[in-house]
């Protein structure tokens, strides 16, 4: 009697093509006895038909995603059972087109264990190759054309496998390398080359030794890698350090550090196991650590922490590997503030003033990719940049929207997003706007995803600043254009994050540097009751002046005026400022403070936590000039970091903190250390602005906070006791930054347009 054979259509969605998914499925089939085929669809999505008998193909159900690859992640499975079709065997069939689900496109995986094993096995045929991968690891965002990920659909289609490849590559017993579309060897593979300044090409027969020994003598290169080149240099040489920040014209931002392992990491900053756990997954951030002092403070001036990394690629552990101290400087290929180069002909034409020589390689990067960067906030990871090993990777949002969305978030430290169904699938990292090159690669990551995902006719969101680089781009578009508040974007992204559902609302909490408000005025200290769809400001920051507008958050003092301003008279203001030696924070000193002062009247009026706390890192002569975004705050949480809180409560007046209060605790206390002064006044700016939100607990139980300033872990401990036992909810998925700000305009956008 013949046993009973079912069929079953399964089909996956996740982050199921590029990790040898496919040939994982075909393995497990056949080991089983099940017939049938797997295959790529159009949208990404893998279908899997399965025949055999109803255990086995239970079994079979079960084991896909327990037994997966390693950097597989399942987020869906739906089985149907149908009748039997009576295929003889089990097989991998070519690609679909016909799109049924959404599926992620695969991000860019670190090099696994198995792929180093054979880069440093002479008898391996791999030895010493750094473009080593498999099934489990390698580019794959950043050197795709198209969905799904084939090779033809990659910069790999420019590399034919080789007889030993193409042999790996058919063999269903092959665990790694079956059906791994990145694959390759020194036969047929990419190839590395060194260059000098001038384009000459440098003969070698191991470039990355003669490389290392360039950067042991004090040389500075570029190395192009996964998503973009990087600037090399020896991390223990304060000499070559300086020389790189004159050469980059980069003079207080710090440098990421790339380490050859933990081993190493730990030499120079103290890890725990969150952060060992972090730097070591298949995404490979940068992971903000504090320093232990032993490097030169060239890399990070004025900071307590620093961004170390592993090496994500062959190539970069072997770099490593070959230096003596066994970590180096690994910054961004760019000029400042531009876009990182990601081909040659950019980087001998920009960098060549910058670099001595040049490492490359003939593997076209498709999408750039900076490193992600990750610090520790009150002891939870929370982006700062998102970027390789994380982006596209979508979000999931409470809620299906109706209509396709593009979101092109706001003006620094930017990305973008696309909004389809129920995910929000936000950019790589892109930058500051006011760029006309990185408003261009924004454009161009949008259109990519826009592309991938098949949108048509979308919703166009903006920022409300009339003024923005990101709404004159929007405006190229075609597609119906919404504005969403600033603010209410960023506690959208809290409440998406977190799946707060369309009819509830949250508390929210806003603290970053300036956002356009609903009045006019500059925002950046709010308590808002927010939903989805709207908000009702219920408190904030009182306002001060910025005399100079910009100029005023390049120069802090500038802004410390404004704050004088609300207790000081004008002659009190310029006698404090040239008593305390603070005019030298002004580039033509008093006579630029005369001027700021008459300025006052005519400033834009700001509520601002960012450019308040800029105000107390001049105050304190923590930071003059800001060189880079945040500088200022950043530099006061590492002095506030030494510090211990002081007792200060500040006043609230119908809903309005008096910050001022601050500052004029601060001029009180003679003899002070400043390490306390700065840890008390971020301290009570996050518990007063708690305690604002806390007189609304009858509203929602849940307190959400985003903005640039909620990485503060100062701020967040000041927030936190203030709303007690309530709900504290903050970004985790993305950056509290403007680099997140995007998924909060596409959940408010798209809401918006439902409710009509």
């Amino acid at each position: 009697m013949n046993s009973v054979r079912v069929a079953a259509r399964i089909r996956v969605v996740g982050i199921v093509q590029g990790v040898g998914f496919r040939p994982f499925v075909h393995r497990l089939a056949v080991k089983l006895g099940l017939k049938g085929y797997v295959r790529n669809m159009g949208g990404s999505e893998v279908e899997i038909w399965v025949e055999g008998s109803p255990r086995l193909v239970s079994e079979f159900t079960l084991k896909i995603v327990d037994e997966k690859p390693p950097p597989a992640k399942v987020e869906e499975l739906s089985v149907a059972f149908l009748k039997a079709n009576g295929y003889e065997d089990f097989r991998i069939l070519r690609s679909g087109t016909e799109a049924k689900r959404l599926s992620m496109v695969p991000p860019d995986i670190a090099v696994c264990d198995e792929c180093l094993r054979e880069v440093y096995d002479p008898s391996d045929r791999h030895y010493r190759y750094p473009f080593n991968s498999c099934a489990w690891c390698g580019p794959r965002f950043s050197m795709m054309y198209q969905v799904p990920y084939d090779r033809e659909k990659t910069s790999m289609r420019d590399f034919p496998l080789c007889d030993s490849c193409l042999e790996e590559y058919e063999d269903p017993g092959n665990l790694r390398r079956f059906h791994a579309q990145g694959i390759s060897c020194p036969e047929c593979g990419p190839s590395i080359w060194i260059e000098d300044k001038k384009g000459r090409r440098l003969p070698s027969e191991d470039p990355l030794k003669d490389v290392a020994n360039l950067i042991e003598s004090g040389h500075i290169v570029a190395v192009k890698g996964v998503g973009g080149y990087h600037i090399a240099c020896l991390a223990t040489d304060e000499g070559v350090i300086e020389e790189l920040r004159m050469r980059k014209r980069r003079p207080q931002k710090p440098f990421a550090l790339m380490a050859l392992d933990l081993n190493v990491v730990d030499r120079y900053a103290r890890l725990d196991e969150l952060s060992a756990e972090l730097l070591s997954g298949p995404e490979r951030p940068i992971v903000l650590l504090p320093s232990k002092g032993n490097l030169p403070e060239a890399i990070a001036p004025g900071l307590d922490v620093l961004g170390f990394m592993l090496p994500y690629t062959p190539l970069h552990h072997m770099l490593l590997n070959e230096v003596r101290d066994r970590v180096l400087i690994m910054t961004s290929g760019n000029v400042s503030g531009k876009p990182m180069c990601t081909s040659e002909e950019c980087a001998r034409r920009k960098l060549a003033g910058v670099v001595d020589y040049f490492l490359h390689h003939n593997r076209e990067i498709v999408n750039r990719v900076d490193d992600s960067v990750i610090r520790l906030t009150d002891g939870r990871p929370t982006f700062l940049r998102r970027s390789r090993g994380y982006a596209p990777s979508w979000v999931r949002i409470p809620f299906e929207l109706e209509r396709g969305v593009v979101a092109f978030g706001a003006e620094l430290q930017n990305a973008g997003a696309i909004g389809i169904g129920d995910r929000v699938v936000p950019t790589q990292y892109v930058g500051d706007m006011d760029e006309l090159e990185n408003l261009e690669f924004l454009d161009e990551a949008l259109k990519f995803l826009y592309r991938m995902y098949g949108l048509s006719d979308p919703l166009l969101v903006v920022d409300m600043h009339p003024g923005y680089s990101t709404r004159r781009l929007a405006e190229t578009w075609e597609g119906d254009l919404v504005e969403v508040q600033h603010h209410h974007a960023h506690i959208a992204s809290v409440m998406a994050e977190h799946w707060v559902n369309v009819d509830e609302g949250v508390v929210g909490i806003a603290v970053d540097g300036l956002g356009y408000g609903k009045d006019g005025n500059l925002w950046g200290g709010e308590v808002m009751l927010t939903t989805y769809s709207e908000f009702d400001r219920v408190g904030r920051l009182e306002y001060f002046p910025m005399p100079g507008g910009d100029l005023a958050t390049k120069y802090p003092v500038r802004m410390l005026i404004g704050v004088l301003s609300k207790f000081m008279s004008h002659d009190e203001i310029l006698e404090f400022l040239e008593t305390k030696g603070l005019v030298k924070g002004l580039r033509r000193g008093v006579v630029e403070a005369e001027i700021a002062l008459k300025q006052l009247g005519s400033s834009p009026r700001i509520s601002s936590v960012g450019r308040f706390l800029d105000s107390v890192a001049a105050l304190l002569k923590v930071c003059f000039v800001r060189t880079y975004e945040g500088e200022p705050a950043i530099k006061l949480e590492s002095l506030a970091n030494k510090g211990e809180r002081l007792k200060l409560e500040v006043d609230v007046k119908g809903g309005v903190v008096q910050a001022h209060q601050i500052v004029e605790f601060i001029l009180n206390q003679e003899g002070a250390r400043i390490e306390d002064l700065a840890y008390t006044a971020i301290y009570a700016l996050g518990e007063v602005l708690g305690r604002v939100a806390s007189e609304f607990s009858d509203y929602s139980s849940v307190v959400a906070v985003s903005g640039g300033a909620s990485v503060n872990s100062i701020l967040i401990r000041g927030i936190k006791e203030a709303v007690g036992r309530l709900s504290l909810l903050t970004n985790s998925r993305v950056p509290p930054g403007d680099g997140g700000i995007s998924l909060g305009q596409i959940v408010c956008a798209g809401v918006k347009h439902v409710q009509g």
